[in-house]
């Protein structure tokens, strides 16, 4: 059945999707300390609600300190079984937030204006509900579909999955058994490096995410008499040599297709090159972001009172590699260039993933759907920068798709983990269509 011929309501379902997104955001599950139980709940309600009832919770709380409230679960639309399951992926913690720089009551879920304010606006409650909305659409309908359509709703994403993904990896493998996952990791432009021309990307890859400690030792003393074996100083004195360090530009290949389709629609006037690509690192965040292994400095701990000189300093980095680089490597490297036996360099979280194939019968529907509803756009097949749940499941060699379909400006874009993080109510309605639009044909 064609989409026109199904007659749906959109001014409807964009009232539906504006109200359920204000009301996933009033559901505070900042992580830490997560508390995904009640998003699970409330989920599941609204799933029972459209005669949806294959639902299952998954509870990773056993020996953790916040008791039975680290939830995951699933609900399960079924398929007659011709295909492989598709999986409707995202998370429900959001990152924390610092209440005195928002502009709204950060879990009010205001609606001001055509736009809906809180934390997981962008990150990632907005895709849930989309993903939500495409399922209860087919329902509705009474579409016929050829998959298993699973929403999968994750905890502890923002802190690396050991209560989401990981877990259920470990306790429940047989969850992950799908063709096809679409979940956060790429997402629409407005521009693309500085041209006014939409782009949706389409993340097939994703940076690998490498924490570490650095702790600086020295000698303990009164802060009214200096000496040389400060381990704050020692701290600094490394943390500016990270900071200083030039790493090179790199074109992985996952990327030599993303940077093609830009040249070739005349997006880039220069054909890609290193010398290029070195230019373009050089004059654009986000294109640094996903040409170079990136490193940030998040957070410092160091002393007791004002005047007493700390004995041990500690810091945190946020490195990202690019894909197919060795974190035990780059570790070392970063041992090597700060150059100091009395500053340890511990690891405390590393992960990988490999690149799924664009050739495939889903990424060439994202694409017509996208181009269905933005005619101009491009989808591009590209690197996250971040790194998301789909690591897990490419690892196990399931296609995965970073693909949200909202077309953000960068103002809006630069809200993710930041302040006032929102999201238009227009965008609520485009990505509604574009998802449901492409569950609805992968499916078929």
């Amino acid at each position: 059945m064609a989409a026109d011929a199904l007659n749906i309501d959109w001014d409807a379902i964009t009232e539906e999707a504006t109200q359920l997104l204000s009301d996933f955001i009033r559901i505070d599950t900042s992580n830490p300390p997560g508390r995904e139980r009640a998003a699970c709940d409330w989920l599941a309600g609204l799933f029972r609600k459209e005669g949806i009832d294959d639902i299952a919770f998954y509870d990773a709380s056993d020996g953790h300190e916040h008791g039975a409230e680290r939830m995951n679960m699933t609900a399960t639309l079924a398929g007659d079984g011709t295909k492989a399951p598709l999986i409707l992926l995202s998370h429900t913690d959001v990152v924390p937030v610092e209440r005195q720089y928002w502009d709204f009551e950060p879990f009010s879920g205001a609606v001001v204006d055509g736009v809906i304010y809180g934390r997981g606006a962008l990150d990632m409650k907005s895709m849930g509900i989309m993903e939500l909305l495409a399922m209860f659409i087919i329902k509705r309908h009474k579409l016929p579909h050829t998959r298993d359509i699973v929403y999968m709703a994750l905890a502890d994403e923002e802190a690396g999955g050991a209560w989401g993904i990981e877990w259920m990896e470990r306790n429940h493998p047989e969850t992950l058994d799908a063709e096809y996952v679409i979940n956060e990791g790429g997402w629409g432009s407005a521009e693309v490096f500085g041209v006014r021309r939409p782009a949706f990307n389409c993340s097939v890859s994703e940076k690998g995410p490498l924490w570490l400690k650095l702790v600086a030792e020295g000698r303990p003393g009164h802060g009214s008499v200096p000496h040389a074996d400060n381990a704050l100083d020692r701290l600094v004195r490394a943390l500016q040599r990270v900071q200083d360090w030039s790493r090179p530009v790199t074109v992985v290949p996952e990327l030599r297709n993303y940077f093609d389709r830009l040249y070739r629609n005349r997006i880039m006037e220069v054909e890609p090159s290193q010398e290029s690509m070195e230019t373009l690192a050089k004059g654009n965040l986000l294109a640094n972001a996903i040409l170079t292994n990136t490193v940030s400095a998040t957070t410092v701990r160091a002393g007791m009172k004002h005047n007493v000189i700390p004995a041990i300093a500690e810091a945190t980095l946020d490195c990202r590699l690019l894909p197919g680089q060795d974190p035990e490597a780059f570790t070392q490297e970063v041992r090597d260039i700060i150059g100091d036996p009395k500053v340890r360099v511990e690891t405390l979280f590393a992960s990988s993933t490999p690149a799924s194939p664009i050739d495939t019968e889903l990424f060439g529907i994202i694409e017509s759907a996208v181009h269905d509803h933005v005619e101009e756009a491009l989808v591009l097949p590209s690197v996250s920068s971040g790194f998301t749940d789909s690591r897990v499941f490419r690892r196990h060699g399931i296609t995965s798709y970073g693909f949200i379909p909202y077309l953000l400006e960068m103002n809006e874009a630069m809200t993710i983990h930041g302040h006032n993080e929102r999201i238009t109510v227009e965008n609520m309605r485009l990505g509604t269509q574009i998802l449901f639009e492409t569950v609805r044909r992968i499916c078929s």
